[in-house]
């Protein structure tokens, strides 16, 4: 089964583990899950990933036996591209959650991104 959206796809996946409380998840990669697995564990909201040939395995953390991960939004969907300039990126939950982007210079955190003066497409927040 084709998937539509598989950031979506991927969000969903760690969003429905977190609630069970597994320890990790997989499911198919590419290089953009995987690029977005690297800003999750450079931010701390996951302990560990590991890319095979055809799978993604994320360790999810938690703390007190509470997910680290509280929300996870879509943002830029298939049917509404949204993009923002540098100075449009919005700051998530005041400051304590992070937004992805797909710039030129590649997959950044907003933080990032806002740094390097850079805007592009608003793929999802977490916090």
């Amino acid at each position: 089964m084709s998937v539509t959206d598989p950031i979506s796809d991927m969000l969903t996946r760690i969003r429905n583990a977190h609630r069970a409380l597994h320890a990790d998840l997989a499911f198919p990669a590419s290089k953009l899950k995987a690029a977005i697995a690297v800003i999750l564990k450079d931010e701390g909201y996951i302990a560990d990933f590991s890319v095979s040939e055809a799978s993604l395995s994320i360790n999810l953390k938690y703390q007190g036996g509470k997910p680290l991960i509280s929300g996870l939004k879509r943002i830029s969907k298939p049917g509404r591209r949204v993009y923002v300039g540098a100075e449009a990126i919005p700051k998530v939950q005041n400051g304590l959650g992070i937004s992805i982007l797909s710039t030129s210079r590649g997959i950044l955190e907003g933080g990032k991104a806002r740094e390097l003066n850079v805007g592009g497409e608003l793929l999802c927040e977490i916090w």
